[in-house]
């Protein structure tokens, strides 16, 4: 088995990393909940005219066969939802990026992070979790 393959597996122990469009796919089912290949194609086509139903039903598909998703096959209408809770594929994905990009220093990630565009009101949230996780 090939790492590719493992990484695709819905048994593997490693959660499964999502594509780009594969996670524009989750971002849209975590706003909608569990939806149809319709309903959602209709929910995506607000930042995408050019997408196609049949684009959305085959991604669907895909991404139920890498165990992305589950589908419920009680109705006509098969309705997908996201295998893995927002929060975990967000901290999946940031602790990946922190191993990649910032060479595993959380610290450099956030130093990066608050360098970017953080309003001064974003700060003071920051600045009084912070506060309020030491305590």
């Amino acid at each position: 088995m090939t790492q590719t393959d493992k990484d695709l597996s819905p048994d593997s122990a490693q959660p499964v990393k999502p594509t780009a469009a594969e996670l524009s796919f989750l971002q849209a089912l975590f706003q909608t909940g569990p939806a149809t290949a319709k309903q959602l194609h209709e929910f995506m086509l607000r930042d995408r005219a050019d997408l196609t139903y049949a684009n959305v039903l085959r991604q669907l598909q895909i991404m139920h066969g890498k165990g992305m998703l589950s589908r419920d096959e009680s109705q006509r209408s098969h309705v997908y939802a996201p295998v893995v809770a927002q929060d975990s594929l967000q901290t999946s994905l940031l602790k990946d990026m922190i191993q990649k990009v910032f060479a595993g220093s959380a610290k450099s990630m956030v130093l990066a992070a608050l360098r970017g565009h953080v309003s001064h009101s974003e700060r003071e949230e920051i600045a009084k979790f912070l506060k309020d996780d030491q305590s």
